[in-house]
């Protein structure tokens, strides 16, 4: 390919869209052929959930036939995500739902209409292929079909106003519904509230109880928050002498079996029909050493003594959280103010925080929307649906005005990278237009003697690819920004990953692109004719659709096939059991192990692909069939995911919060809409040079006001019912049967001894003044040593044997997790649970066995599953 001159150059997005196309669909098809032929045979990838072995996690499995398994997915009822995996897993398929609704009229009409008036008896000079369908392909003298443009702007952006209402009401209502179900309104989750920035004067049970007496029901409990200092380090030594112990044991079994066969195949070939009983007598010490301190230990009694240490640090440590309790503040120096220096020194000292849990639902929603106090940014970052395993404990700590500073820095660092970022997502940009560059630039000349179809891969399939690399290197940073800002929760973290992410998308992904790769086409008519700036812009950035049209194809076809096919979980699943799966523990996490997806980057990956495809809907019509051909397939993909594959926690489940965010990511891709519409109008010049779009521009001025107060109209409707429930839904809400009065608590989740009153009856839990007691249990199969209540302190237990830890930090409540050890056939498992025993280690062989192989088999959960 010699001698490209500008026309080629230009008509290469022809070129450029069938390379990618073809691609893609080669590997669409390769890839679910692959899994339509796997699927069947390895349902623990393809069908996680079917397999779990947890009864009530368990889904019936996916019937359909061989090949007609897509007609069995269409025909799949999405209302039973909710059912499956909470209403954040069901709004998103929602969402995929409410675009292809609203996409599949605007693709008809865009293509009926736009398409010819476009291309029928109207063309720009070298504007070949797919060029004649986009906005810059209006000629100068026909520039009177702009207002079919117009006309169909106002009327794709009405049809979008119905719907954002239809599904904001669809929402509010699947919300309010999810938070007064019984099932989640009895849950600690929806009576609990988390308080930062307490004062000093409120740093106590009683004043809290006090504070939150007059809303309605009361106080059930205050966990005040303590500074634990090394408890949760030692916490973690002890989980990682637990885990190494399990491992060191499992291999002891494993050699243990496999010098038994060898030695009856030894006795076999010599006719001794008696070998050696004892296989540990035939290897002598185990084999499995660590250097510590200049001499090797053995790892097994290493690992025993370790937890032994830090099971006794722990111990005391709780011990001493029992002891120093935290009674209501005085002014004890006299200085007239009651601060933290009125308070006795103390070992482990309380956070400016505090959870709250209420006697009656509705009384968390009054709290979380109250002013609370009258001094300023005390108590004033308030945070409803709140559990345990969401927490981030090491951001409980921080005072308002600190938490404020971390923000402003956060955010800071954040447009730093938005800038800094800019750099290589433009070199992306400027190779999707590479036809056009190595006309202008002669030391890139050799790139226009490439074949067609290597130049089509370099501009339609390597920028796509590249963007999707650098996009995955984003989270990681941002995430740490979340948590450094001071964000308390985890799903706090994902709803602020959600906007940060989705502003670089929309900033690096889109605009960046479209402007780098438009003026890079415009280059050589602008340095050759500056004055043409304007009606150039005006024909050459919409060009830059060709990369955002390859970039759907690349998520719609090669994205969702891959998808499903799931290689990658394929391969690293057998690698893992291969390598990794030795223990009990690690086979039963490989092979049944939870899979969730996070939201924080899912949800603006999709959002983005809505302010192209709006973006881009009137000025390149060519990509609204694309895009709702893609947002079937999304959601085909993820219907399926979240029936089958994902399990998404009800602790992690914000009750379908991130929707309302996607929403107003909708509303984003109308303002770029608008504002790149009202761009081109104002730049468009007819044959004089004169603009001959103005009445078409101000229309869309007027469209862009009329938007914004569509937008402001739906916040302040729907906003305050995303936030809480309304007092005419509290007779729907959870009350407890009486509210609890009596309560000695040890605070900093050092546990409480209390009785509750009502429907059911709760055991009470330990507490320091007790005696310590003998702790087994023959029905769990679980052996362990006598050991201090300080061990295992929980909150309370449930009629079902269920011990209820609050919020009490993992490293001040939980009990030494019990080592799993595999029973096997030469009974060298039960010996080894034995012998922990008696050095003080909780250990068990239910649910996992070692066959005469050496192999592990699984057939339930951890004793200790939902601890931990």
């Amino acid at each position: 390919m010699s001698g490209v001159d500008q026309q080629t150059a230009t008509s290469a997005t022809t070129a450029t869209f069938v390379t990618a196309l073809v691609f893609n669909a080669a590997v669409f098809g390769i890839e679910i052929c692959l899994f339509t032929v796997l699927r069947p045979y390895f349902k623990q990838i393809y069908e996680r959930r079917t397999q779990v072995l947890v009864e009530k996690d368990r889904v019936k499995p996916f019937e359909a036939g061989f090949l007609t398994w897509p007609i069995a997915l269409f025909k799949t009822d999405y209302h039973d995500i909710q059912q499956v995996n909470g209403p954040d897993a069901y709004l998103f398929v929602r969402f995929l739902r409410m675009m292809i609704r609203i996409l599949l009229p605007i693709w008809f009409i865009s293509w009926a209409v736009l398409m010819p008036v476009t291309s029928v008896n109207n063309s720009v000079a070298n504007s070949t292929g797919l060029d004649r369908f986009i906005f810059g392909n209006v000629s100068r003298d026909n520039q009177v079909r702009y207002w079919a443009h117009v006309v169909l702007t106002y009327l794709f952006t009405f049809w979008i106003y119905w719907n954002i209402r239809r599904e904001m009401q669809h929402f509010t209502t699947v919300r309010q519904l999810h938070l007064i179900n019984p099932a989640h309104s009895r849950s600690v989750q929806a009576n609990t509230i988390l308080v930062t920035g307490i004062p000093a004067k409120h740093l106590s049970e009683p004043a809290l109880r006090q504070l939150y007496s007059h809303l309605p029901g009361g106080v059930k409990k205050v966990w005040l928050n303590r500074d634990l200092k090394e408890l949760p380090s030692i916490y973690d030594r002890r989980l990682a002498a637990c885990g190494k112990l399990e491992s060191a044991e499992t291999s002891l079994l494993s050699t243990a079996a496999k010098l038994r066969r060898k030695a009856l195949k030894k006795a076999n070939g010599a006719g001794d029909a008696s070998p050696s009983a004892d296989p540990r007598a035939q290897f002598g010490f185990m084999p499995f050493s660590l250097p510590l301190i200049g001499k090797k230990v053995d790892t097994i009694d290493w690992c025993r003594q370790e937890i032994k240490t830090a099971t006794g640090l722990l111990a005391k440590g709780r011990q001493t959280l029992a002891d120093e309790g935290l009674s209501v503040p005085e002014d004890a120096n006299g200085d007239g103010k009651v601060d933290k220096n009125d308070r006795a020194k103390q070992t482990y000292p309380p956070l400016s925080s505090a959870f709250v849990t209420f006697n009656q639902q509705i009384a968390a929603h009054l709290a979380v929307n109250a002013l609370t106090h009258h001094e300023p940014y005390c108590m004033a970052d308030r945070y409803l649906e709140v559990s345990p395993p969401d927490v981030i404990w090491g951001n409980l700590g921080l005072n308002p005005y600190e938490k404020r500073i971390r923000m402003v820095i956060s955010y800071s660092a954040t447009a730093a990278l938005i800038i800094f970022w800019a750099i290589p997502v433009a070199f992306v940009g400027i190779i999707s237009n590479i036809e056009g560059l190595c006309v202008r630039e002669s030391w890139l000349a050799w790139l226009c003697k490439l074949p067609s179809p290597v130049i089509g891969i370099i501009q339609g399939i390597l920028p796509p690819v590249l963007l999707a690399v650098l996009m995955m290197l984003l989270p990681i940073v941002l995430r740490l920004l979340g948590r450094f800002e001071g964000i308390p929760t985890r799903t706090g973290l994902e709803l602020s990953l959600m906007t940060r992410f989705f502003i670089f998308q929309v900033i690096h992904s889109f605009l960046i692109v479209t402007l780098s790769s438009g003026i890079v086409a415009a280059l050589p008519s602008l340095l050759s004719n500056p004055s043409s700036i304007p009606s150039l812009l005006a024909q050459y950035l919409p060009q830059a659709s060709t990369f955002f049209l390859t970039y759907i194809l690349l998520q719609g076809l090669s994205g969702v096939a891959g998808g499903f096919l799931n290689a990658v979980a394929l391969v690293l699943y057998y690698v893992k059991l291969f390598i990794l799966g030795s223990t009990p523990r690690s086979v039963y996490n490989i092979k049944y192990g939870q899979s969730t997806v996070a939201w924080g980057t899912l949800f603006p990956t999709i959002t983005l692909l809505v302010v192209i495809t709006f973006a881009y809907s009137v000025i390149s019509p060519v990509i609204n069939g694309l895009a709702c051909f893609t947002f079937f397939l999304f959601y085909c993909l993820y219907k399926y995911f979240f029936l089958y594959q994902y399990t998404q926690p009800p602790s992690a489940d914000t009750g379908g919060l991130f929707f309302p965010k996607a929403i107003q990511h909708v509303f984003v891709g109308m303002y770029v809409q608008q504002l790149c519409l009202c761009a081109l109008f104002f730049l468009a010049e007819d044959q004089n040079q004169k603009p001959s779009a103005v009445p078409e521009g101000a229309l869309m001025v007027v469209l862009i006001i009329l938007t914004a107060g569509y937008h402001a109209i739906i916040n302040s409707s729907f906003g305050p019912l995303t936030k809480a429930l309304p007092l005419s839904l509290a007779h729907k809400t959870f009350r407890h049967p009486e509210p609890s009065l009596d309560v000695r608590d040890v605070d900093g989740g050092s546990g409480s001894r209390r009785k509750e009153t009502g429907a059911e009856e709760i055991e009470e839990g330990p507490s320091p003044t007790d005696k310590p007691r003998t702790s087994s249990s023959t029905e769990s199969g679980v052996e362990h040593a006598p050991h201090s209540d300080h061990d295992d302190v929980f909150f309370a237990r449930g009629p079902d044997g269920t011990e209820d830890y609050g919020f009490a930090p993992p490293a001040a409540s939980r009990p030494q997790r019990i080592v799993w050890i595999p029973d096997d056939t030469l009974g060298l498992g039960r010996e080894e649970v034995q012998t922990n025993k008696e050095s003080g280690v909780q250990a068990t062989t239910q649910n996992a066995k070692m066959d005469e192989h050496g192999k592990v088999i699984v057939t339930g959960p951890p004793v200790d599953f939902v601890k931990f």
